[in-house]
């Protein structure tokens, strides 16, 4: 999936991450909806808010599941012992690494102390829960269905705002674990140039399994990348991508970036 689009573009290059196992797919989704929502809360119209409002429904939904806590506070609990190890190696800036301890710990702390499932207190508010279970119809929040909704989104921007920032606040604790998870695994990776013979690109994987792959390469390349890969081989084809049809194999040489993460 393409990481941060406009500001990957930015640099002439665009990113795409591509997770291999279920965790981080989750992870990386979760990101997504996290950002995204935070785009819409910033913004004042009803339907920026109603956009903000199904985007938590999506993250209530992703987060459910039953272990994704316990994993974030585990690899948390992975890094601070790691980072820990650290202390007074002349070759660390005591000061970065205090700072990187203290926001671990921050981030534990705060999503060691929620409980339930994610979203609980959502789940309980049966006004939101009504909402959700219309927001899942096709045009199933039309103010005819739910004329308690079309009130709300009739208020000023200002407490909208505050209703979302609320229902927000206990979805926060694992933005925050799941931020530095994805941050330590992205700068795990180290790159290499590569180049696709005529779009396709196969290798072998190294003996030890990778978590992510992260795949650059220039934006004015009108291709994408296809990315297949399993214990015994990565298999990358460039398609042209083409909104109307199937799309076909870009048959010239594509040079790449690729970096391996493991957390």
């Amino acid at each position: 999936m393409p990481h941060n689009p406009g500001q990957a573009k930015a640099g002439s290059v665009i990113t795409y991450e591509y997770p291999l196992n279920e965790r981080v797919r989750t992870l990386l989704r979760l990101e997504d909806l996290y950002e995204r929502v935070s785009h819409f809360l910033a913004k004042d119209s009803a339907h920026d808010h109603h956009a903000c409002l199904t985007g938590l429904f999506e993250i209530i939904e992703v987060a459910s599941r039953a272990d994704l806590k316990s994993d974030l506070l585990q690899e948390l609990d992975r890094q601070r012992t790691f980072l820990d190890a650290l202390r007074n190696n002349p070759a660390i800036s005591e000061q970065k690494l205090e700072s990187v301890l203290a926001e671990i710990d921050a981030a534990f702390a705060n999503l060691h102390a929620t409980s339930g499932k994610t979203g609980q207190v959502l789940r309980e508010n049966e006004w939101l829960m009504a909402i959700k279970q219309r927001a899942g119809i096709p045009g199933g929040t039309s103010e005819f269905d739910l004329p308690s909704y079309h009130y709300w989104l009739h208020h000023p921007a200002s407490r909208r705002r505050e209703d979302l920032c609320a229902w927000l606040k206990s979805l926060l604790p694992v933005h925050a674990a799941l931020a530095i998870v994805l941050r330590v695994l992205r700068e795990s990776g180290r790159t290499v140039s590569l180049m696709a013979f005529q779009g396709v690109y196969q290798q072998t994987p190294a003996e030890k399994p990778a978590q992510m792959l992260r795949l650059t390469l220039a934006d004015e390349l009108p291709c994408v990348p296809e990315i297949s890969a399993n214990k015994y081989a990565l298999n990358v084809r460039f398609l042209l991508p083409d909104v109307v049809q199937k799309s076909r194999v870009f048959e010239q040489d594509v040079p790449f970036e690729l970096a391996f993460c493991n957390l």
